[in-house]
């Protein structure tokens, strides 16, 4: 079983980056791939972005395309996720997940495995 800790949250200004991270303990993460996830209050949560296990396949949501990109560090059982160009409507509940997907693009309920999620607030 994977344990999954998210960090990196915290308030920005419209424009600014956060780096996200996800630390994986528990299990082979070199096995799982990985998401970031989003939800923000009365709303469903979205896939942000994928990444296979071995990083070399990335998806990312079409909202975050070409400012937000995910790479993970298998020696380090990390993913993370740099957000650059941030805008208020990123604002959300960031969370990871792993799982045993077999193509990009997947729902949350085909992930398994959670972390609590870490905050992220982008002001006008």
């Amino acid at each position: 079983q994977v344990q999954l800790v998210e960090s990196g949250g915290g308030l920005v200004q419209a424009g600014g980056s956060l780096r996200l991270s996800c630390a994986a303990s528990g299990g082979i993460f070199s096995n799982y791939y990985i998401a970031w996830f989003r939800q923000a209050p009365e709303k469903e949560r979205d896939l942000v972005a994928d990444v296979s296990q071995s990083g070399g396949i990335s998806f990312y949501a079409d909202s975050v395309k070409g400012r937000f990109t995910i790479s993970r560090d298998n020696a380090k059982n990390t993913v993370f996720l740099q957000m650059n160009s941030l805008k208020p409507e990123d604002t959300a509940l960031y969370y990871c997940a792993a799982g045993f997907i077999l193509r990009p693009g997947a729902r949350a309920s085909q992930y398994s495995y959670w972390g609590q999620g870490t905050q992220v607030t982008v002001s006008s």
